[in-house]
């Protein structure tokens, strides 16, 4: 469940470019034509990011932090905290361009993603290698989440890139 190490990819050097392809069109793709996704993430994900790949194009970009007083240049909204970010998508002006909101990370940010009472569904990536990591997504709560066979958009079965197997899986949420 290791998501990073020292502010990059637990197996950086190494590319994986369809999972990566596959993170871009998940959230990139509207289910509204004329709508964007939303892409909700920390502040140290937000600087984890190259500068010249910032904001994460054809998407609304917004960061949370508790420090930063002032948008992050390239980003579109600073919010203090997860709820302030939902309470500010419920404006008009979101509602009007907002469709999907994906939470990208860190690990905090995921847990109280993870245990909100928002409708939501878990896009893994499980890299099927051991790499030394710092920081990890929080335990999937199977009570909470199932495992769904397969979703649409999403590819089945055991992918490989530059020697390292992985599978996408999509948990959804079953509380009500």
């Amino acid at each position: 469940m290791g998501i990073g190490k020292n502010g990059n990819l637990p197996w950086h050097p190494i590319r994986l470019s369809n999972e990566f392809k596959h993170f871009q069109k998940m959230t990139m793709t509207p289910s509204v034509e004329g709508k964007k996704n939303v892409v909700i993430m920390g502040r140290k994900t937000w600087f984890s990011i190259p500068k010249q790949n910032r904001p994460l194009k054809n998407r609304i970009n917004i960061v949370l932090s508790r420090e930063l007083k002032m948008v992050p240049e390239g980003a579109h909204y600073l919010a203090p905290d997860f709820t302030s970010a939902l309470n500010l998508l419920e404006t008009p002006e979101f509602e009007a361009q907002a469709d999907q909101v994906w939470v990208i990370g860190g690990s905090s940010l995921y847990k109280e993603a993870m245990e909100s009472s928002a409708p939501r569904r878990l896009f893994v990536t499980r890299i099927l290698k051991q790499f030394d990591c710092d920081t990890f997504i929080p335990n999937i709560d199977l009570d909470k989440f199932r495992l769904l066979p397969e979703f649409p958009g999403v590819q089945a079965g055991l992918q490989e890139e530059n020697g390292l197997q992985y599978v996408f899986e999509v948990y959804e949420c079953v509380e009500k």
